[in-house]
């Protein structure tokens, strides 16, 4: 397989052209002919104009590339390498929600030919590659797994808007079903892959590795939101302690804040999910994402608490929220931890304009039902820099000072500006 896509006899094609899909095929297809397949037509027409819809990418990521963009499922039966790369987001129960994954699958199956490579690199649970869409390719093709057709899974690792760690600038774990089609894979993936490629010992291995990743993470920074919270009630500056914490060599550089996403804040339940079904309680993951959780309406009510303090009527009171992505300097408002505080102050009354320069108000109004502040309305009892981005850090306190009320609180969630404020009063967790 690998050595016919290196010739240019056999084409990849990759299903799912988000934040993942789209800079995987676009880097391939610098190298081999590639097929971008997405069931959205208007994502479609937009690539097919170089532009990506995830605003990840520049207009010259598109140059150089033999591609082809279809939302048209026949396509797919030139291809012979598949890649796929879906969201894997959960449920209102916080189960995982496999119906993008299984769809893209049913799509693979239908164009499935002996000899052909499945490669997933949506995170999943440990098992779910051979227990969940092997079986549903066999179903939906007709062949069989190992004798007729071979898969894999080489997990994503794309950080959204980090220009530094791009998709060949960070190593790639790659897995298979068998030893022939692990080394197939990993070989593929090193024609792109410039950092180097780590085989796993299985797919199973693979899948766990990347959804601990996330965990890990997820941990962490619930220790740091927990410190946050007594070090507030001590009146200790949290960013202060970590700072001076931080002169140790050994010490690990994590920060409070809102833990949204698609990943962080997603992929845990995923691997507590599975747990459950082995009859183990992951106590600390669990205790974790219930803390971070919790912190938009912990946030919300600190700041409610200080509004009154100020001797505030809530109901007058004006919030200006600057930011609603789930990170710096993203479009991406996919849960979003940031419209749980916007919803929580609503709830004890508060009037709350949000901006954002980079999110678009249609889709926050459709994802979320409420539409961005075109242009702010000063005086404002509350400024909430939500989300750090690069437009936010420049601001100087002049500015806040310029939109706020005489008396009133500054809240800087993750102490970016820190420095920079003398006078108004101050926040952060």
């Amino acid at each position: 397989m690998y050595k016919e896509i290196k010739d240019k006899k056999k084409t990849i094609a990759v299903i799912g052209l988000g934040y993942v899909g789209l800079p995987i095929a676009l880097e391939f297809a610098k190298k081999v002919p590639v097929i971008g397949f997405d069931i959205k037509d208007k994502r479609i027409e937009l690539m097919k104009k170089q532009i990506d819809p995830s605003n990840e990418l520049v207009k010259e990521d598109f140059n150089n590339t033999n591609i082809s963009f279809t939302s048209n499922i026949e396509d797919l039966k030139d291809a012979h390498f598949f890649i796929v790369a879906v969201p894997t987001p959960i449920d209102d129960y916080k189960n995982p929600d496999l119906r993008p994954l299984l769809s893209a699958t049913s799509f693979v199956g239908k164009v499935l030919k002996k000899g052909d490579y499945v490669v997933y690199e949506s995170t999943v649970y440990p098992g779910c590659t051979e227990e969940d869409c092997v079986p549903l390719l066999e179903k939906t093709s007709g062949l069989k797994c190992i004798n007729d057709f071979k898969v894999g899974f080489s997990p994503e690792r794309i950080n959204p808007g980090d220009r530094n760690h791009t998709l060949t600038k960070i190593i790639k774990v790659t897995s298979g079903i068998d030893e022939e089609s692990a080394e197939e894979i990993a070989k593929t993936y090193e024609l792109i892959i410039t950092a180097g490629v780590h085989r796993a010992a299985s797919i199973k291995v693979a899948e766990a590795a990347k959804i601990i990743e996330n965990s890990q993470r997820d941990i962490n920074i619930a220790f740091m939101n927990e410190l946050s919270m007594m070090f507030n009630r001590m009146n200790i500056n949290t960013y202060d302690v970590l700072e001076a914490a931080g002169t140790k060599w050994n010490f690990l550089n994590f920060f409070p804040g809102l833990v949204g996403g698609h990943c962080i804040g997603v992929d845990p339940y995923y691997l507590t999910y599975k747990a459950a079904k082995f009859g183990h309680h992951a106590q600390i993951i669990n205790s974790g994402r219930s803390l971070n959780d919790g912190m938009g309406e912990y946030v919300a009510k600190e700041i409610v608490q200080k509004l009154i303090f100020m001797d505030k009527t809530l109901k007058q009171a004006k919030v200006l929220i600057m930011g609603v992505t789930f990170k710096e300097n993203v479009s991406d408002i996919r849960n979003s931890k940031v419209v749980d505080v916007i919803n929580e102050l609503k709830n004890y009354g508060l009037n709350v304009d949000v901006v954002d320069p980079y999110a678009s108000s249609e889709e926050v109004n459709e994802e979320y039902g409420f539409k961005l502040t075109k242009r702010i309305n000063p005086p404002y009892d509350a400024v909430v820099v939500a989300v750090n981005h690069k437009q936010y850090l420049n601001l100087n306190e002049e500015y806040f000072k310029a939109i706020l009320s005489e008396k009133s609180l500054f809240v800087d969630l993750k102490g970016a500006l820190k420095n920079k404020i003398e006078k108004l009063t101050y926040w952060s967790l």
